[in-house]
């Protein structure tokens, strides 16, 4: 009985000290110099600006929720759909009434989600105008009198 597992036992022993193997041989013959550039946080190419402890928008929490519901739904949907095609005829017409009352729900969801403005990603519509800030200030020359007259770029 218990031989049946020594050939994932050994499968499990040899994928861990493959990762062991990799990881130490990365720390050892890696390069050891630390620049103030490699130490600074990356925050896809855009330098940090506030704190960790800063607030998020709500939207963040919102597409959360839209992923949630998404994800749900195809977790029950897949094993539905294959008990649904194999299965007797009062058990699919009491499942398709359940069905029905979950994607209702469903699309409330989604039309709240919606309705709310979690897909609107556009700050300057969602916002108050107190929590944009001041506007940029443009600068006194503009684009068309760095470019002389008459000349086409």
């Amino acid at each position: 009985m218990q031989t049946q597992y020594l050939g994932i036992l050994v499968m499990v022993g040899v994928a861990a000290v493959i990762c062991g193997l990799m990881v130490t041989l990365s720390w050892v013959l890696g390069p050891k110099n630390n620049t103030p550039y490699k130490s600074a946080p990356y925050e896809c190419g855009v330098e940090p600006i506030g704190g960790a402890r800063d607030r998020f928008p709500v939207k963040f929490y919102l597409v959360a929720i839209v992923f949630i519901l998404f994800d749900i739904e195809a977790v029950f949907l897949w094993s539905w759909y294959t008990t649904f095609k194999n299965s007797d005829t009062q058990f699919m017409v009491f499942s398709f009434f359940e069905f029905l009352a979950y994607m209702s729900t469903w699309i409330l969801g989604y039309i709240y989600a919606i309705r709310v403005g979690a897909i609107d990603w556009d700050e300057t519509t969602s916002l108050a105008p107190e929590k944009l800030g001041s506007p940029a200030t443009e600068p006194e020359s503009s684009l068309t009198e760095l470019i002389p007259a008459g000349e086409v770029r």
